[in-house]
């Protein structure tokens, strides 16, 4: 009888052009070599390649049979408990907050859970500071996004934002337990709660109609047998190649989710206001029984959010002092390196697991069911080290400059008794030496340019900045929606009437930057960036010194509206050429229409 043709898969096509012949042992096993001289890479680059979106948290990997999850109460918010771990004892961060005991009898996969309480609502993301209900509770996110946008000042709805997202959790217990400290687990027994957000009719949609591409935004992951691999094909991911990789076992990474979904963009440009950091996101779709990445940890604080499906996870407290709240992400970890989980759960729809940068970190899919999760990151490179990586160099420079002392010679022996060869070395010229540096290392205090450095560091949050998502009104009263056109044969409505009597404020409080540089007064903004990381330069102009005081009053006036005529410049003319500007630019609205009906 004639044997039936096999079926090829694109995971075995793709193994067969990567000249990869161990088809047969296992599902989804080997890929494409990265590129590390012809050996197969099982560490990720701790430095992101320029260009590519930020990494939104990576996913965790280890496929043990997860034993069955224990049941937790509706709307429950668990803490990590500190576990006993096998092998030398790592080090927690630094200060520890007190945990309250476990509630008597309460398990999470066989371990003793974290302190727990009830949410006040499956919806209510608690009550404002002021005791009134936030205007956030309920209707999924276009229904959390069409209310934020009815409240006026922007920053107002990032705090709302965030109060969502991490409720019932108040803002303020949360960064006072867990940001940067402590995991966190809420269990909202609501799989409705991100409904809106992206699923995977909307993963689907992106393949289909937009130009997704291999590598640049999407990954093609598996992790078996302590073996972690890329299997990236080149060019196009097209519906049937994608979607028979994950019927053969792979996991979906999808890179810079906002530049196929209005939401995830319209959620991440209100987020990144209230981090006053990029907030990135990855979308990561697993089949059943499987798991994409091997443990690790990142450089990034990471809100995973459980949008279909189910996912096992264990996450890991940094296994020494230097892996606490770490610059760079980790290299692939093993099994045999990570001692006990301080967390392990089972993550349903509507769930919210966060863990601190550093905290090691795995899931897998259980055996029945799917799993698609976002996981929100931000704070990457955002340390006091980083601030001062800018801030030191421009000290010495004014030193320099200024203080003599900083460009008097150093000693013609000093070769003779520093080093490394003499530090034991008990030596008058050794104390004097070590002292005059620690005296001008103090003095540098007195030339740092603190505030122009911190301009510089929000000079480069604008360029990493989502352009903001306007609202109907917004959009009416901008130049966005300006009517000007081609029509009967030639432009109308062209003219853009502001005048001295027109009040205009700024479209949101943290859309521009001004910086005081070599070249002159430049002023950074966000209304004309990518929805795509770097993809564009920073957006960026100058303007004459003498407006930098009405540009401080639209900031300092902010969300209220103020007349042309009081903007601080020198002539009414001024005046209108500069609101004329900032409205042309996107960075100003008016409070009334300019257009007449």
């Amino acid at each position: 009888a004639e044997q039936p043709q096999r079926r090829l898969s694109a995971l075995l096509v793709y193994r067969q052009a990567a000249g990869l012949q161990r088809l047969e042992r296992r599902r989804c096993r080997r890929g494409t070599p990265l590129p590390t001289g012809g050996k197969r890479a099982k560490a990720r680059p701790k430095v992101r390649p320029k260009g590519r979106p930020r990494r939104g948290g990576l996913e965790p990997q280890a496929p043990l049979q997860p034993p069955p999850s224990a049941t937790a109460p509706v709307g429950r918010v668990e803490r990590a408990e500190a576990l006993p771990r096998r092998g030398p004892e790592p080090e927690a961060p630094p200060q520890p907050l007190p945990r309250a005991a476990a509630p008597p009898g309460h398990v999470e996969q066989s371990k003793k859970a974290a302190r727990s309480h009830e949410a006040k609502g499956r919806d209510d993301p608690a009550a404002s500071s002021n005791g009134s209900r936030p205007a956030v509770a309920g209707g999924g996110v276009v229904g959390l996004l069409r209310r934020l946008g009815r409240l006026e000042d922007s920053r107002q709805r990032a705090a709302e934002m965030f109060r969502w997202l991490v409720a019932p959790v108040p803002p303020g217990e949360f960064l006072e337990r867990h940001w940067e400290r402590e995991p966190l687990l809420v269990r909202r027994g609501n799989p409705d709660y991100y409904t809106g957000l992206f699923s995977t009719a909307d993963f689907d949609a992106a393949l289909r109609d937009s130009e997704v591409h291999f590598g640049t935004h999407l990954d093609v992951t598996s992790y078996a047998e302590g073996v972690r691999e890329t299997h990236n094909p080149s060019g196009r991911a097209l519906p049937a190649v994608v979607w028979d990789f994950y019927q053969n076992g792979c996991s979906l990474r999808l890179l810079c989710p906002q530049a196929f979904s209005p939401t995830v963009w319209h959620f991440l440009s209100i987020l990144q206001e209230h981090f006053g950091s990029m907030a990135g996101a990855n979308i990561y779709l697993t089949p059943p029984g499987t798991q994409g990445f091997a443990p690790h940890y990142d450089d990034i604080e990471a809100f995973v959010l459980q949008l279909e499906g189910k996912k096992h996870w264990r996450v890991y407290r940094p296994r020494t002092d230097t892996e606490v709240l770490p610059q760079f992400s980790s290299a692939n970890l093993t099994q045999a390196e990570l001692g006990e989980p301080v967390l392990e759960t089972v993550l349903e729809a509507g769930d919210l697991l966060y863990f601190p940068r550093g905290f090691i970190h795995q899931g897998d899919c259980l055996p029945d069911v799917h799993s698609l999760h976002i996981t929100v990151s931000s704070y990457q490179r955002n340390s006091w080290g980083d601030f001062l990586e800018k801030l030191l160099p421009a000290a010495l420079q004014m030193a320099l400059e200024e203080d003599v002392e900083y460009r008097q010679g150093l000693p013609m022996d000093y070769l003779r008794y520093m080093g490394v060869a003499n530090s034991d070395t008990v030596d008058a010229r050794r104390t004097a030496f070590v002292e005059r540096v620690q005296r001008l290392i103090k003095k540098l205090v007195d030339y740092a340019p603190i505030d122009a450095a911190v301009d510089q560091r929000a000079k480069s949050f604008l360029h990493d900045c989502l352009p903001p998502v306007l609202t109907q009104s917004e959009k009416s009263l901008s130049v966005y929606g300006f009517p000007a056109q081609w029509q009967d044969g030639g432009p109308c409505n062209v003219n853009i009437p502001i005048t001295k009597d027109t009040e205009v404020r700024l479209l949101r409080h943290g859309i521009v930057r001004l910086c005081n540089e070599e070249a002159g007064v430049m002023l950074y903004y966000t209304t004309e960036n990518s929805r795509v990381y770097h993809k564009e330069e920073p957006k960026f102009f100058e303007i004459d010194p003498e407006y930098t005081d009405s540009i401080e009053l639209l900031l300092s006036s902010y969300p209220n509206h103020v007349r042309v005529d009081t903007l601080p410049c020198e002539t009414p003319e001024d005046k209108i050429s500069l609101a004329m500007l900032l409205f042309e630019k996107g960075i100003l609205t008016t409070k009334k229409s300019l257009v007449q009906v």
